[in-house]
């Protein structure tokens, strides 16, 4: 935990100036169920107005990380006494739109990602225009604020991919692969970046089309049987990393694979050692304090930040934290 602490720390030391961009993992239906009982029995700690913030992300079908993330945010707004409305879309402009819809709603508060920034620019402005107060949260730090949010909510992506290649390092990796899942996305950009700033060795990026696991695979495992030299695969996603342990397996390699991101199935491999270490960035306080902020700024005028983002990471996990955060990935939570 202390690695936390220190990166966490050099993050608030620097000038952040970094979009975000997390997409990865963990849920699924044991998430979904716990996630609606919760919702089903709990109660509001407050009486105020029962206000309306809506959510908005650019997560794609079925992409389990921001089950997490959403998961977060509806316990927050049933202890606020909000009613929450979530929805999302992968490509940009649909995105916005949905952003739109929102204001045409007159709701009381707005969660939006800015995976791609310039696409959602004219949304985030006509939300401000209508007087809705806007976080931005997970993607979009470096225009946050200048797009008039009251403060963004994530991790650096940039001060992330530098603790792997400070990790890397410490672990005598000489050859890394930086696999890119989402093309247009400058969050992943910049991880694989951060990664080449302080990894001491040789950094190549594979490009591929995250929403194929087949051609992930093989993309990967191709890579890896030309180059018998790769001693790390770096996957930007918790899904990706199962897929690339499957790809190293039909490659022969003996390449460690790293991922950005947590869930179940990689707390578990972490304990039995097929995973090297994973970079968490807590998605579920993510969306937590995204609803609780816009509440507090509701009810008491109170924003975070100071003009900088909030953040929630990353965090260093490997086989030695697994263990302890286990039951948390299980019940969807990390």
């Amino acid at each position: 935990m202390a690695r936390f602490r220190t990166w966490v720390g050099i993050a608030l030391a620097g000038a952040l100036s970094v979009s975000l961009a997390g997409c990865s993992s963990t849920g699924g239906k044991r998430a979904e169920d716990a996630r609606k009982a919760a919702a089903a029995q709990g109660r509001a700690a407050v009486n105020t107005p029962r206000w309306t913030i809506a959510m908005i992300t650019h997560s794609g079908d079925g992409d389990t990380f921001w089950d997490i993330v959403q998961s977060g945010a509806e316990q927050a707004a049933v202890k606020d006494n909000i009613n929450f409305l979530y929805s999302h879309d992968d490509e940009a402009q649909q995105q916005a739109q949905l952003v739109d819809a929102a204001v045409d709603k007159k709701v009381d508060g707005i969660i939006v990602t800015l995976a791609k920034p310039d696409a959602m620019k004219a949304a985030v402005a006509r939300a401000e225009k209508a007087g809705i107060p806007v976080v931005t949260v997970n993607s979009g730090s470096e225009v946050s604020k200048a797009f008039g949010a009251l403060t963004h909510i994530g991790q650096d992506e940039t001060i992330a991919g530098e603790a792997v290649g400070e990790e890397l390092n410490e672990r005598g990796r000489k050859k890394a692969l930086c696999v890119l899942h989402e093309q247009g996305n400058v969050g992943h950009e910049q991880r694989c970046d951060g990664v080449a700033k302080t990894f001491h060795g040789t950094l190549r990026k594979l490009y591929v089309n995250g929403t194929n696991m087949p051609d992930v695979q093989s993309a990967i495992g191709a890579k890896l049987q030309a180059d018998k030299s790769l001693d790390a695969v770096v996957t930007l996603g918790a899904p990706y990393a199962d897929t690339a342990v499957k790809a190293r397996t039909d490659a022969g390699s003996k390449a460690e694979i790293d991922t950005f991101d947590l869930n179940a199935g990689v707390a578990a491999s972490l304990k039995n050692g097929t995973l090297g270490f994973a970079v968490d960035q807590q998605p579920y306080l993510q969306g937590y304090q995204a609803v609780d902020l816009l509440w507090l700024y509701k009810y008491n005028g109170d924003v975070l930040g100071g003009g900088k983002p909030v953040l929630t990471g990353p965090q260093i996990i490997t086989k030695d934290q697994a263990s302890a955060l286990a039951g948390y990935t299980e019940r969807g939570t990390r």
